[in-house]
């Protein structure tokens, strides 16, 4: 599937808010879908592109050398969940915001990673 039909598989995920796919050397957004004025895509993926920088630089500093599955951030009434995109080489990740009221999260991670393998970047 094309980016756009991933980014609105995405948005049918219960409780997605905002969904984008971002490479993380440059940090920019590749597309989004859905956020608004409670949720800015742009600054969340540039924000989230720190996250997954530094998580790879841990692992490289622990020598651990395994590939991140996905990295789950818990707010008080979200979930953000980064999930790196294999196929990539690990230089692009899938970013959605969930509403944790609507939202399950072991569902969510297991239609991202459906979404992921039928992606085609």
């Amino acid at each position: 599937m094309n980016l756009e039909t991933a980014l609105k598989e995405a948005m049918t995920i219960d409780g997605a808010l905002g969904v984008a796919v971002v490479d993380y050397e440059s940090g920019m957004t590749l597309g989004t879908a859905g956020g608004g004025s409670g949720l800015d895509l742009e600054l969340a993926a540039a924000g989230n592109t720190e996250v997954v920088r530094a998580k790879i630089r841990t692992l490289a500093s622990l020598d651990i050398r395994e590939s991140i599955e996905d990295i789950l951030i818990t707010l008080s009434q979200q979930y953000h969940l980064i999930r790196p995109l294999q196929q990539s080489n690990g230089s692009l990740f899938l970013y959605i915001a969930l509403d944790r009221q609507r939202a399950n999260l072991a569902l969510a991670r297991h239609n991202l990673r459906k979404i992921e393998q039928g992606l085609e970047v």
